[in-house]
């Protein structure tokens, strides 16, 4: 059974957790590239290159045109994330997310996008650049419990002493090892939070 966790030292990665990053490439990929046969089953490795007919170089195009511009190229929030972020915010004041995107400003333009402007002040965003150093950040904003859809990552995480809980996606389905959480229902349960109408 796993331990009650303080809705205050949770944090949360961005792409495949909280934005639906998956969805916004298959469709760039199709739109722009012409690979339109995959779904979103077909990702089944994190490194998408590796379980997709594509080249280094789309791949690496495509995820580019995302991390430049979350608005722009479209990327959605994946269902439930933003209720339970607005909850998380008025219950602690804080709300932590830490991503491997170098880049900063089109995380915060994409939150300013789609959450309440009173939210907006709660929403802490380190972009630290490096899925191998998030361990680090993690524990330098004092946090005990993350939300990550990356399984090496949370491997990395629990050797750091953390706990992570991993976002259950086609690409780390594999892992065997580590708590997953299924939906944002589910991590609204796990920090006991009251639900309230959607706002959205």
């Amino acid at each position: 059974m796993m331990p009650a966790i303080n809705p205050a030292k949770i944090g949360f990665d961005f792409d495949g957790v909280i934005a639906d990053t998956a969805e916004s490439f298959l469709r760039i990929a199709c739109e722009e590239h012409g690979h339109c046969d995959f779904r979103l089953e077909d990702i089944t490795h994190f490194e998408v290159e590796n379980c997709l007919g594509m080249s280094v170089e789309t791949v690496a195009t495509v995820f580019h045109k995302i991390l430049k511009d979350c608005l722009g190229t479209g990327l959605q929030p994946i269902l439930g994330a933003l209720d339970v972020l607005s909850e998380l915010a008025e219950l602690v004041g804080t709300v932590t997310v830490v991503t491997a995107r170098p880049l900063r400003e089109p995380v915060l333009d994409w939150f300013a996008h789609f959450l309440p402007q009173k939210v907006l002040p709660a929403i802490q965003v380190v972009a630290m650049g490096d899925h191998d150093d998030k361990p680090r950040h993690i524990l330098a904003q004092g946090l005990q419990w993350f939300v990550d859809d990356r399984a090496d990552t949370c491997v990395q995480l629990q050797a750091a002493g953390l706990q992570p809980l991993l976002f259950s996606q086609p690409w780390n389905r594999d892992c065997r090892n580590i708590p997953t959480v299924s939906s944002w229902q589910e991590i609204r349960d796990l920090l006991s939070l009251v639900q309230t109408p959607s706002i959205f």
